[in-house]
């Protein structure tokens, strides 16, 4: 017989090894689930707050250029980013997670998409604060949200067939129109323009060359697109029921061409103040009044055409036309 003691240690010893038996597979499993719920959570409560902030439905954050950008990431015990925060905030994960998202329509905020277009008229500057709070939150200054160009793209379609109809084109020229407005003076135009507007800003306009801080080229994009929308809707949209009435038909009184060339003058004059308002907001920049000089030229361009009696909108419709020959 063995004793009491005895049974027991054996007892607890033959238990030890299979509470002890490793769960690796198991535990890095549930780590990964875990993680991902977790993120998640976070870009969810994220866009919950950018959305609160801009609709007033919380405190503002007070901002100036001289504010201190919130971190985002957990820095290790020696100072430095973990490898998954490097990798996680890398240009090159950034332009992935984007690019994914355009082809889930579901993860897309069309409903904010709109509430920044309307604002992009009224008051464009509330737009811009959004991306601050981008930054502070998600520690990039540029969209992660492709749902603003998808809508963008939708209205340069719609305005591009219009103006095939106004302009008594057929299928087909309309088609070839639409390609060359979408693949040439949207994505072409914009890209050259984003990238020009980039090295500018990056080589000339910084406050302290050389430290972290630069221009992001995809929030050139954004700003460019944001400038882009009040023009594209003035000149492309409202200018369509006015082609045939006052614009081409009466082109050779003053009333047409006043018309129309004021309605570009306004076009113009939102791009420039919004392209302004998107490098102003950025607290590293330097000297971003100069992007306000060619309104003296804009200026002076508009007094010449109305006292000489040019007419750019009937002089955009002929190159629509000779563009689809």
């Amino acid at each position: 017989m063995y004793n009491v003691p005895v049974l027991e240690g054996a007892r607890l010893l033959l238990a030890a090894p299979a509470k002890a038996r490793p769960t690796f597979g198991r535990r890095n499993m549930t780590e990964r689930t875990t993680e991902t719920k977790q993120s998640t959570h976070e870009e969810a409560s994220t866009n919950s707050y950018i959305k609160e902030q801009e609709l007033g439905l919380s405190p503002p954050t007070e901002y100036s250029k001289h504010s201190t950008m919130l971190p985002t990431t957990t820095p290790n015990s020696n100072g430095s980013l973990g490898s998954s925060d490097t990798a996680r905030h890398t240009a090159g994960f950034k332009r992935y997670k984007y690019l994914r998202r355009l082809l889930h329509f579901k993860q897309m905020d069309f409903d904010f998409a709109v509430w920044q277009m309307l604002y992009l008229f009224t008051s464009p500057q509330r737009v811009y604060r959004n991306f601050h709070y981008r930054k502070q939150t998600k520690d990039q200054w540029a969209r992660d949200d492709p749902a603003f160009l998808v809508l963008l793209g939708v209205w340069l379609c719609v305005s591009t067939i219009g103006f095939g109809l106004v302009l008594d084109m057929g299928a087909v020229e309309t088609l070839k129109l639409l390609l060359w407005v979408v693949i040439v003076d949207c994505i072409g135009v914009g890209l050259l323009i984003s990238t020009l507007m980039w090295v500018i800003s990056n080589k000339y306009l910084l406050k302290q060359p050389g430290r972290n801080f630069d221009v992001e080229w995809g929030y050139a994009f954004d700003v460019h697109l944001n400038a882009f929308y009040p023009l594209l809707v003035i000149l492309h949209f409202l200018q369509l029921f006015f082609i045939n009435h006052i614009v081409i038909i009466n082109s050779d009184w003053f009333v047409g061409y006043f018309f129309g060339n004021t309605m570009w003058l306004i076009a113009i004059s939102y791009y420039l103040y919004i392209t302004f308002l998107g490098y102003n907001a950025l607290p590293f920049l330097k000297n971003t009044v100069v992007l306000l000089y060619p309104f003296a030229l804009l200026g002076l361009i508009y007094v010449l055409s109305v006292s000489l009696g040019w007419n750019f909108t009937r002089g955009l419709c002929w190159f629509y036309k000779y563009r689809v020959q």
